[in-house]
């Protein structure tokens, strides 16, 4: 099997306040849990929220294995990264030092709380790039690493990003890793926009309020076609992006720059594949304008009956681990045959009715689609395949 575009995905990991591996995580959502909490005062703000939080404790204790005496060398985001990327990398089998791999950092925020205080840590570790490098550097490789921020969608982006260089053959391998904490810049930003619930999210309920916010870390290693043949567990099959310019924080009303990527993701598979939808992973943050225009989007492109779901109500909105970590689960969700319930919400109610997901369903199919927007005007669409011969027909023949 060859395939210019064809990406395989190798193994992932993720770090949240649910588990430190895709499985304990996988077990905490299969028995409905979050830990999404409603904070008073947290960060020293005067409002109150609710956030899911990873104790920083615990994740010293994690990384204390990993990182030993150098721990105090990093931040919280950039040891949630390594330890989601080390677990990761060691199921896939690379060599993380390696020239042939290339680490692609999906993150939002970084460390931007070094800006109030910078904790002893050099000025320049406020940036992106720097933390990138300080993931990287701590596997040894020696390629300068790859960041990604493009607001809600970068996780997404990271993917599309990676599978368009694997194409190009500038790297054999793709760590992708996505990453975010929260801060009292974060919180007050959110705030600011009257965007967060001070109750758990309901996404695509009718009496939805508003966004929780949560920090988490997810890994994803990608590999050619030729170097994931008998190994890749899942396939991404195809990734858009399309940024429709229509307002610094509002989504259009028309989600136009939605359809369009998932139009460019889905433009080299047959007509067959889009039978094979098990269901729509969607960004579904609880914002009144965001999921009434996801409604919209799922119906223009002629969805509406295929399964719905949103993970923001077990793990929150986690900022530029979002992409990363909701296709780590949608494609655990595939493997398995369930379709995770919305938790949060009860009576469905957009603009568009679509079918949301609001208990655990069984399904046969072999496909997933993944939709993500984000402040800016920006739309990330994927579609994803579980490993099997069936793969073979979503893919037209002159491109195999």
């Amino acid at each position: 099997m060859k395939s210019k575009t064809l990406t395989g995905i190798l193994s992932n990991n993720i770090v949240s306040p649910l588990g430190f591996t895709t499985e304990e995580n996988w077990q905490a959502l299969s028995a409905g849990r979050s830990e999404l909490r409603c904070y008073e005062h947290g960060f020293d703000l005067p409002e109150p929220f609710c956030a899911s939080l990873l104790d920083c404790d615990s994740l010293d204790e994690k990384c204390n294995k990993l990182i030993s005496k150098d721990i105090e060398k990093y931040t919280k985001v950039e040891k949630m990264a390594i330890l989601s990327a080390a677990d990761a990398i060691v199921r896939a089998g690379i060599d993380p030092a390696s020239p042939e791999v290339v680490f692609v950092l999906s993150t939002t925020k970084g460390n931007v709380e070094l800006l109030q205080d910078s904790r002893g840590f050099a000025p320049e570790r406020a940036y992106l790039w720097s933390s990138a490098q300080q993931v990287a550097r701590f596997f040894g490789n020696p390629n300068e690493p790859v960041v990604v921020s493009n607001a809600c969608i970068s996780g997404c982006a990271a993917l599309v990003v990676a599978q368009r260089m694997l194409a190009a053959r500038r790297c054999r391998y793709a760590v992708v890793v996505g990453a975010d904490v929260l801060s009292k810049f974060v919180i007050s930003g959110f705030q600011s926009f009257k965007a967060l619930s001070p109750v758990l999210c309901r996404p695509f309920d009718g009496e939805r309020i508003g966004l929780n916010l949560g920090e988490a870390a997810a890994t994803v290693v990608c590999a050619r076609c030729e170097d994931a043949e008998g190994k890749a567990g899942s396939w991404l099959l195809g990734g858009g992006l399309c940024n429709d310019a229509n307002h610094i924080s509002a989504p259009s009303r028309t989600a136009e720059g939605l359809v369009r990527a998932f139009r460019q993701a889905a433009s080299d598979l047959t007509e067959e594949a889009m039978q094979e939808v098990a269901f729509i992973n969607a960004h579904g943050t609880a914002t009144r304008y965001n999921d009434d225009m996801e409604s919209v989007a799922i119906n223009r492109l002629g969805l509406s009956q295929v399964p719905v779901n949103s993970l923001k109500g077990y793990f929150g909105h986690t900022l530029g681990a979002a992409g990363v970590l909701e296709v780590i689960v949608s494609s655990v969700e595939l493997d398995e045959g369930k379709v995770l319930p919305t938790r949060g919400c009860i009576t469905p109610g957009t603009v568009e009715q679509i079918n949301v997901c609001q208990e655990i369903t069984t399904t046969n199919k072999n496909l997933f689609v993944k939709l993500i927007s984000g402040f800016g005007g920006s739309n990330a669409a994927l579609i994803l395949a579980k490993n099997g011969d069936c793969m073979l027909s979503f893919i037209p023949a002159e491109n195999l």
